[in-house]
């Protein structure tokens, strides 16, 4: 038993580590996506190419790492505990639970003007990277949540 719940938790700490990854990664591909369109504000296009900065200065790189990792990972935990406990399974709760987790990070990295527009529209662009973060944690950890092993029948 003690080494399944070892084996879960980590688990929870790789899909976690992968899934805030693939979120950053998934973040540039939005400003990426979005700068294309027709009449984009060019707000988007400077967010497309910051990336290379990160890139070039791997510790730059790391330190946005390790500042999401920071500013997502209680939250993180909070929800990967209920997962656990619980033994939630679903794709669609885990990207929920992804979605808040970005846009709590997201409020407390940026206090700003509550009517600024960049500012919503950069919340729901890491709302949407937080949904293909909570998807990617959901395929390493969350489809079999639970600390409780399976009963095996037969």
């Amino acid at each position: 038993m003690v080494g399944y719940v070892l084996k879960r938790i980590l688990m929870v700490l790789a899909g976690y580590l992968i899934a805030v990854l693939v979120g950053l990664v998934a973040l540039v591909a939005i400003y990426a996506a979005l700068s294309s369109l027709p009449n984009a504000p060019s707000y988007f296009e400077l967010m497309q190419f910051t990336p290379v900065a990160v890139l070039v200065v791997p510790p730059l790189g790391m330190f946005v790492y390790f500042l999401t990792i920071v500013a997502t990972g209680m939250q993180t935990l909070i929800f990967a505990l209920i997962a656990e406990v619980f033994s939630l399974r679903s794709f669609w709760l885990h990207m929920l639970f992804g979605g808040v987790v970005a846009a709590a990070g997201f409020m407390l990295l940026s206090p700003g003007a509550p009517h600024d527009p960049e500012r919503w529209a950069d919340l729901g662009i890491i709302v949407a990277a937080g949904l293909v973060a909570g998807f990617v944690y959901w395929l390493i950890a969350g489809r079999d949540a639970g600390f409780r092993r399976p009963q095996r029948l037969g």
